[in-house]
């Protein structure tokens, strides 16, 4: 009887340890020729170690990795190419000032006389995008196609380079509805001509449309698998996290109380044609929707005082308030967590501790001078009132998980006692986890009084979390949904630029 080959790919009891964390503990996978499976779990669950060991950008402590039944050792990127392997990173890694095939051939380019080939390049690039369905020219500059774009270019680079199982690293989560479609059609097309995937998102509702099965992690460590027929949100949930969630919106309408902010006929920079009017009340949480650059972020920007408003006028508690600055914001008791945690949000150097009491510090201080005494206490209050996973407050933020580091932006303002919250993607690359404890955490802060205004992209989060939302389209407010009126058709409708009939 012949026996079947073995799988393209396997991981046995792999292990990595860093200081003060062991990441994975005897993790072990397999991938067969044209398969595609999910690798789930919560943020610090081991997903990101074990694919850059994959990748070859940092080195197991022990266990085996086999590719076609034989052992190997990936030293290096180069190991795992040469290998067959290639990384596609949610942050991509392409240079947007070169063309299209310079990028997929960048640093392998072929050579004529000691010079770079041009129409070598863009020939065997031309080869490559078409595998991907991409029709656009290798001459084109990068930086003019879109991010969904972008990212076929970065899957035709791997596949340059005679990939054949790709790593997909939150491959959709900075895409539109319909790049992600075309993104699932490339997916199909690779596994159909042997490519394997290896698939991470949080998006669970992905998974289920592109994978053939789940490897979940908890805590470094496998927790679990399901088959195809096994796979379902409630499946991949309680592997995750070893328990259900039954509830897993945390939100409870109540009645709102007066008016904290009023926005008056607000123009942005964004968009200096449009006027922009609505309220905010104390214990409200008003969910902000809109399509990709209907302008959400640059009004909460605007609120917030990065970008001053081009006219118009904000109260707060029905008072006139000059917001020029996030210094402004900020005396007003009106605080912005922004979609960039890592730009924007943290001091990624600095610890949990001093990100966490950063903002607050004349608070502690005394004569300018700071107690120590009192800022590790504020420290270790808000760590645990966040439930922050971390070793100490002394542990340097950026070895953080990232739904952990986002419990820390927020917390650098709750130790503020904020009267306003601006909320931008709160949940957008966390697990599913840390996802219900921010939900529980909005709930909470809106029962003391807290008016929260949040953008997000997910409509699951839009219907399950907000008493009313705000609905934006190229720059305007095109329209509100009260919670009884709440539906995806509803909010697309107004998201698209049409107008609510009657009926709806």
């Amino acid at each position: 009887m012949k026996s079947s080959p073995p799988p393209f790919l396997e991981v046995e009891r792999i292990s990595k340890r860093f200081p003060g964390v062991k990441a994975l503990s005897e993790v072990s996978l397999q991938v067969g020729a044209g398969e595609s499976i999910a690798v789930i779990g919560e943020n610090g669950a081991g997903k990101s170690t074990l694919m850059k060991i994959l990748a070859g950008i940092q080195s197991p402590d022990s266990g085996t990795i086999r590719v076609e039944g034989k052992p190997v050792e990936i030293r290096g990127v180069t190991d795992a190419l040469e290998l067959g392997i290639a990384l596609i990173h949610q942050e991509l890694n392409l240079c947007d000032n070169l063309s299209v095939g310079a990028n997929i051939y960048l640093g392998r380019e072929p050579k004529k006389l000691g010079w770079i080939d041009q129409a070598q390049v863009n020939a065997l690039s031309r080869k490559y995008l078409d595998q991907v369905g991409l029709k656009v020219d290798p001459r084109k500059t990068l930086a003019d196609l879109s991010i969904g774009q972008q990212q076929l270019v970065e899957i035709a680079k791997a596949l340059s380079c005679n990939a054949r199982l790709l790593i997909m690293d939150e491959p959709t989560s900075s895409l539109s509805a319909r790049e992600v479609e075309r993104l699932f059609e490339v997916i199909q097309s690779l596994r159909a001509s042997g490519v394997s995937i290896v698939y991470i998102s949080h998006r669970l509702s992905e998974v289920h449309r592109v994978c053939d099965r789940v490897v979940a992690l908890r805590d470094g460590q496998n927790s679990g698998e399901l088959a195809r027929e096994e796979i379902s949100h409630d499946n991949m949930v309680r592997l995750m996290v070893g328990r259900s969630l039954d509830q897993f919106y945390a939100h409870q309408p109540m009645t709102p109380g007066e008016v904290v902010l009023r926005v008056n006929n607000v123009r942005t920079n964004a968009h200096p044609h449009n006027e922009i009017s609505f309220e905010l009340r104390a214990g409200e949480i008003v969910g902000l929707a809109g399509l990709v650059g209907a302008g959400r972020t640059e009004l909460l920007e605007t609120l917030f005082g990065i970008h001053p408003p081009e006219r118009g006028t904000i109260e707060v508690s029905g008072k006139p308030a000059t917001i020029r600055s996030p210094q402004d914001a900020i005396a007003h008791e009106m605080f912005l967590v922004p979609e960039d945690r890592k730009q924007q949000g943290l001091v990624l150097p600095m610890d949990v501790g001093q990100n966490t009491t950063l903002p607050g510090l004349h608070r502690l201080s005394t004569f300018s001078w700071i107690d120590p005494r009192q800022e590790q206490k504020l420290a270790d209050d808000m760590v645990q009132r966040m439930r922050v996973k971390t070793p100490s407050t002394r542990q340097i933020i950026q070895y953080l998980s990232g739904g952990n580091q986002q419990k820390v932006v927020i917390a650098k303002w709750l130790a503020m006692n904020p009267k306003i919250l601006l909320l931008d993607e709160p949940t957008r690359g966390i697990d599913v986890g840390a996802k219900h404890e921010i939900y529980e955490l909005m709930e909470e802060l809106a029962r003391k009084g807290v008016a929260i205004l949040f953008v997000s992209s997910e409509m699951e989060e839009i219907l399950g979390m907000a008493d009313r939302v705000l609905v934006m389209h190229e720059g305007a407010m095109s329209g509100e949904l009260s919670r009884d009126q709440l539906s995806e058709e509803a909010v697309m409708h107004l998201a698209t630029g049409q107008q609510l009939t009657a009926a709806e």
